[in-house]
């Protein structure tokens, strides 16, 4: 009996690695096929499958449906944010947005971002679980950030941390999406984006 628990758990734990080279071929797959300019609505289990080198219940078994795989596939491509200390709300500011720059430097993110949520209107759970999974936990994060600087009486007591978002999220898109230099930006580039909202946002 002992024996055969020995071996089934070895079984088991040889199964793993398998298993999630099995994933991360499926996730890759995915990526690859969007990159080449295959929309969502385009994308089928059966192909994924043929370019992961898997058979279709290796997928089902680990995704209902094509929406669930193609989410967590672009979630991969959104990097964890750092620990963001807590010393200071212009430090964390900092720590934060130099994330999001950091990801528009890839251009493949950006490409594979682009096509996928281009196809969101005809895939609108798709849209609405990413931005579940991907977009609301780095929102969170900031919304906490100026929060405990309200409270520090860093930040102004009136502060409209919705407001203070997007003003520090959209200086960044316009940086790394709109502006002529997005393929250039400059080193400092979250410091300066933080470094002139805080002239708003610090106490008077």
């Amino acid at each position: 009996m002992m024996t055969r628990q020995m071996a089934e758990g070895a079984a088991r734990a040889a199964g793993r690695p398998r298993s999630e080279k099995a994933e991360k071929s499926i996730i890759e797959a995915t990526l690859e096929m969007i990159g080449e300019g295959i929309a969502v609505s385009e994308l089928s289990i059966e192909g994924i499958a043929s370019r992961a080198g898997v058979g279709k219940t290796t997928i089902y078994r680990r995704w209902s449906n094509k929406e669930d795989l193609v989410v967590d596939a672009l979630a991969t491509l959104k990097p964890p944010l750092p620990p963001l200390r807590g010393d200071s709300v212009r430090d964390d500011l900092v720590a934060y947005l130099t994330v999001i720059k950091d990801e528009s430097r890839h251009s493949r993110t950006r490409c594979i971002m682009n096509i996928a949520m281009s196809d969101s209107d005809r895939h609108p759970r798709l849209a609405a679980r990413f931005d579940e999974l991907a977009i609301q936990p780095r929102r969170a994060v900031m919304a906490e950030v100026l929060r405990r600087g309200i409270e520090r009486g860093e930040l102004r007591p009136d502060l409209d941390v919705e407001m203070a978002m997007a003003i520090l999220s959209g200086a960044m898109l316009w940086h790394t999406k709109w502006s002529h230099r997005s393929t250039d930006l400059p080193d400092d580039l979250a410091e300066r984006i933080v470094d002139e909202a805080l002239r708003g946002f610090r106490p008077r």
